[in-house]
């Protein structure tokens, strides 16, 4: 009688019970898939492709672009035409400096132009093999930049001042910049600007050479050796697709982008 009332005694308790250790062993369980949920999308972030913000044009986000598309890497876009899309990223943190271009890579919300590029070209091998060398793709990036951000403003310029600064580009293009890129590829007689190997540089005097074209078709007739390096760069597979209709390269700015750029960034 005594074991009887034990063990009524212990099914009581473990009814009593159950519902407990039940709740808990449902929720440890949920608790492991979310976290395992949350890690997945964590991992198809890291995995999936770039996602670039910024005005459907070229601007600053150009580059990028230019670099993305060299290293065969596909990406996504989103395209700011207003100046609430523009406060929103503000108000929602996602611009460190409150400035665009924003490039979302590998779980990284990434703002600076420069920061952006030099994080791709390191990721996707075309910085260099040692320091030296990534010391002379930054010397020479930073000269194409300087070239390229006289390039970048020449559709703001007031139509009174477009001669003038069209013809600044095209002197500091033929004295200044060009000949330094055409004297490094005739000293070491090599396909690429650096190491014999294809880098960052090498993309950046390529978008630059096109972008002065587009302004100063004969820009290039006094330097044979970079005719030589745009067909040889024209031909390389992942730039020639970047180079066809369609693809994410942008055309020359025109009225309609100058006059987004100011909607979108107006104080």
């Amino acid at each position: 009688m005594h074991m009887e009332l034990q063990n009524a005694h212990m099914a009581n308790k473990a009814r009593l019970i159950s519902p407990y250790w039940q709740n808990t062993f449902f929720l440890s369980i949920f608790s492991m898939m979310m976290a395992m949920r949350l890690r997945n999308q964590e991992l198809r972030n890291m995995s999936g492709k770039p996602r670039l913000t910024y005005l459907n044009g070229r601007g600053r986000m150009e580059p990028i672009r230019w670099l993305l598309a060299a290293a065969g890497v596909e990406f996504e876009e989103v395209y700011l035409e207003t100046k609430e899309q523009y406060d929103k990223l503000i108000k929602d943190g996602s611009l460190l400096f409150q400035q665009v271009p924003l490039v979302e890579i590998d779980g990284m919300k990434m703002v600076q132009t420069r920061a952006i590029m030099s994080y791709i070209a390191g990721k996707y091998n075309l910085y260099g093999k040692d320091l030296k060398e990534r010391a002379l793709i930054d010397m020479y990036v930073e000269g194409i930049s300087d070239l390229m951000q006289m390039i970048l403003m020449f559709p703001f310029s007031p139509p009174d001042a477009k001669e003038k600064n069209l013809e600044s580009i095209k002197e500091r293009a033929t004295n200044r910049y060009f000949p330094v890129f055409e004297k490094v590829l005739k000293q070491h007689g090599q396909d690429f600007l650096v190491g014999n190997k294809f880098s960052w540089a090498d993309v950046q005097l390529m978008e630059a050479i096109l972008a002065v074209e587009e302004k100063v078709p004969a820009v290039l007739s006094g330097f044979p050796q970079l005719q030589v390096f745009k067909t040889k760069m024209s031909n390389m597979p992942t730039i020639k697709k970047f180079l066809q209709p369609g693809s994410p390269r942008k055309p020359p700015p025109d009225a309609h982008y100058v006059e987004t750029v100011l909607k979108v960034f107006k104080k």
